[in-house]
């Protein structure tokens, strides 16, 4: 498989190197049309939270603001200060299913994908393989099974309930093991001659030189953790994260569409910002992942 990858990537180069300048300045507008259409929904989202809601509902929609306001970021802080619950109690939960979540992820992720990884033991293969037919399968598909169990043990109205099932996705499994089966087994073996037990060489040799792939899994639970509204697990509002305060302020109708927009610019800066500061460990990290026999 590597060689049929080398051999493509070696014909690749070859027709670069023989491309026309016309071709690639084709290339270029066709790339970059398509980029600008991609941006399009992130472009409304910025401009939708300083219109006034006059502006709101016109059709066609302009691609402009012609009288921008910031009435709608003062009409969401009055509607957060109007709240039952102090808005410190709502960004206390988010942070605490985030961290927990994301620690979660990240060590049980990274512990099942090792032996996975570098170690070949009865039924490692048909686990792999479950792994990748699991991706396909999204936490709707498995939503009631996962709310019987999560009430089977009596988890329902907890913290527990949004993080457990977070810390049970195989996204994070599946990156782990394809970035660690490139870790040479020799390291590993030199490891066990100097003494070191399967624990110290997890922690000590196999994380340190993995840090791109669980650094990539933090940024894509935080993601995830940051939109997560609770809102089939958590019932009592102390327990409620920022998300869900703000989708119920949403709620009320078009009388607050300024204000939804106003909330979703606000949600979608928080991961926007941690995708553009570690894109490069994202990229990386896919593009081993995906290359694999």
């Amino acid at each position: 498989m590597r060689e049929k990858i080398a051999r493509a990537w070696a014909h690749f180069k070859f027709i670069r190197r023989n491309r026309s300048l016309t071709l690639d300045i084709i290339l270029t507008i066709f790339i970059g049309f398509f980029a600008i259409f991609s941006a399009i929904p992130l472009y409304f989202s910025v401009i939708n939270a300083f219109k006034p809601i006059s502006e709101l509902f016109l059709f066609p929609p302009r691609f402009y603001v012609q009288n921008p306001t910031l009435n709608n970021f003062f009409d969401l802080s009055t509607a957060v200060g109007n709240s039952r619950i102090v808005l410190g109690r709502y960004i206390f939960n988010t942070l605490t299913i985030m961290f927990l979540g994301t620690a979660g992820t990240v060590l049980f992720g990274s512990m099942a994908a090792f032996p996975l990884a570098k170690y070949k033991f009865p039924g490692s293969k048909l686990m792999g393989h479950i792994i990748i037919y699991s991706l396909m399968f999204n936490a709707a598909a498995s939503g009631i099974v996962t709310y019987y169990m999560m009430a089977r043990f009596g988890l329902i109205n907890t913290y527990a309930a949004v993080v457990l099932p977070a810390m049970a996705g195989t996204l994070g499994l599946f990156l782990m093991r394809n970035f660690m089966a490139d870790i040479p087994m020799p390291l590993i073996e030199m490891a066990k001659i100097d003494g070191l037990n399967e624990l110290s060489i997890y922690f000590r040799l196999i994380m340190p030189l993995s840090k791109p792939a669980w650094i990539t899994l933090v940024i894509l639970s935080f993601q995830g953790l940051w939109g997560n509204t609770g809102g089939t697990w958590l019932y009592s509002e102390n327990l409620k994260p920022v998300s869900f305060m703000f989708q119920q302020i949403a709620a009320v109708g078009i009388a607050r569409a300024g204000v939804a927009g106003a909330i979703g610019l606000l949600m979608m800066i928080v991961p926007v910002t941690v995708f553009i500061i570690g894109q490069t460990r994202i990229i990386n990290t896919m593009s081993k992942a995906g290359i694999k026999e």
